[in-house]
């Protein structure tokens, strides 16, 4: 029997692709920060924080933006939890806190690390465009004086420091060296590119982030470069993928996309094309675990089209779409079956294919869905199931499909 992936052909890696990153890609996960940042979440208590800290920690993830402390006392005392729970529980996954550049949002995280014994990455940010300058009447000297003080006050209190110009992808190139190697020279040890209004283009992510890791590398040989970026255009996954490509080192996402306006780039997402594409190799068998947590947790239901997680993801009706997943299964190749009508092999994410009943069926449907629910087989009860969904404007339910066996059952001979 061959193997599944000797049956594709892969134009996704063409031998004039550029090749593949030769590090492990990082995860920094966002949704207890800045995914709470949308109107329309919950902000959860910290039960449900924490539980949603540790499917973090199962999936693999490396860092979890755990808060903004100085944002106020609930804020304070949910990132202090947080931490604390990265140390009392043993968990692999690393904290880190969000801070404008300046010392009062800083201090409360340098509080936070020394009462936790373990160092917190304080990521610092400040906006970078002509347009926020504008609006804010802000000039380069400022922030630049502004960057010097809030780095130098981190990294004299211990703190490692990832500097972050907001709105990277509208900002000068001129300006972005300017507050990079500012920040670096101060003692940041990573730069975070945001595309804070989901502007970029996958072409314009590779750009910047290939722009600032060469700048990095002439500046500072070593510096982390990071890629945060939003859903407005709808080109977030895409432009993830792009950084990668250019040389980021970590990438940035939020469960199920929360987060301002359309939202954060989606963790899973991002995890599920990092291992399909072999940057990664996380186990992600609680990855539905983990977005369904949330889910409940901020009162964002997943829809049912969603990729992967949501309910229709592995789930068809169709007749020559069942036809050819029932004919792998009867193979015994689970494998095959995953892959023969799906771009993503549902068992390496804790799923599995599910075969159902409806107006667009065939008769292998019926047949196949009798046979896994442990119902005898006969022509009768298959044509009667059948001509009852042709006449049906939705897939049948199974307590249709069972009200329709034990009518054929109590039928007269």
């Amino acid at each position: 029997m061959p193997d599944v992936y000797d049956l594709i052909y892969d134009w996704n890696r063409a031998d004039d692709e550029p090749p593949g990153p030769k590090k492990r890609i990082q995860l920094d996960d966002e949704t207890l920060r800045d995914g709470l940042q949308s109107p329309s979440v919950l902000n959860p208590p910290i039960e449900a924080k924490i539980r949603i800290l540790h499917l973090m920690d199962a999936l693999g993830i490396d860092t979890a933006d755990v808060g903004q402390p100085a944002a106020g006392p609930r804020e304070y005392e949910h990132t202090l939890r947080l931490a604390q729970e990265t140390v009392t529980a043993g968990l692999r996954i690393a904290p880190n806190c969000a801070a404008r550049t300046v010392v009062s949002d800083i201090q409360p995280i340098v509080d936070i690390a020394e009462r936790i014994g373990r160092p917190i990455e304080a990521c610092v940010y400040i906006g970078s465009s002509p347009l926020r300058m504008d609006v804010e009447g802000w000039t380069l000297d400022f922030l630049l004086r502004r960057v010097e003080e809030a780095v130098t006050f981190a990294v004299r209190h211990g703190l490692p420091v990832m500097f972050v110009t907001e709105d990277t992808t509208r900002a000068h190139p001129d300006t972005l060296t300017k507050l990079y190697t500012t920040a670096i020279y101060c003692g940041a040890q990573a730069v975070c590119i945001a595309d804070t209004v989901g502007h970029a283009t996958p072409r314009g992510a590779y750009r910047v982030t290939r722009f600032i890791r060469e700048l990095c590398d002439r500046t500072a040989p070593g510096t982390r470069v990071d890629w945060h970026g939003h859903r407005d255009r709808g080109l977030d996954v895409a432009n993830v993928l792009a950084a990668v490509e250019a040389g980021a080192d970590r990438v940035h996402g939020a469960a199920i996309g929360i987060g301002e306006r359309a939202g954060n780039t989606p963790m899973e997402l991002i995890l599920v094309n990092l291992k399909l594409l072999g940057y990664i190799d996380n186990d992600l068998s609680r990855l539905p675990e983990y977005c369904e947590t949330v889910s409940r947790a901020v009162g964002v239901p997943i829809p049912h089209n969603y990729p992967v997680v949501g309910r229709d993801a592995f789930r068809t009706a169709t007749g020559v779409h069942a036809a050819a997943v029932i004919k792998a299964l009867r193979r015994g190749d689970v494998h095959l079956a995953n892959m023969v009508y799906s771009g993503v092999p549902a068992h390496l994410f804790g799923l599995r294919q599910v075969i159902e009943v409806g107006p667009l069926s065939g008769k292998s449907n019926v047949v196949y869905w009798l046979e896994s629910h442990g119902y005898p087989v006969t022509d009768e009860l298959v044509e009667r199931i059948f001509e009852y969904a042709k006449r049906s404007d939705h897939i049948l339910t199974d307590a249709e499909i069972e009200q329709l066996i034990a009518a054929t059952a109590s039928a007269p001979a």
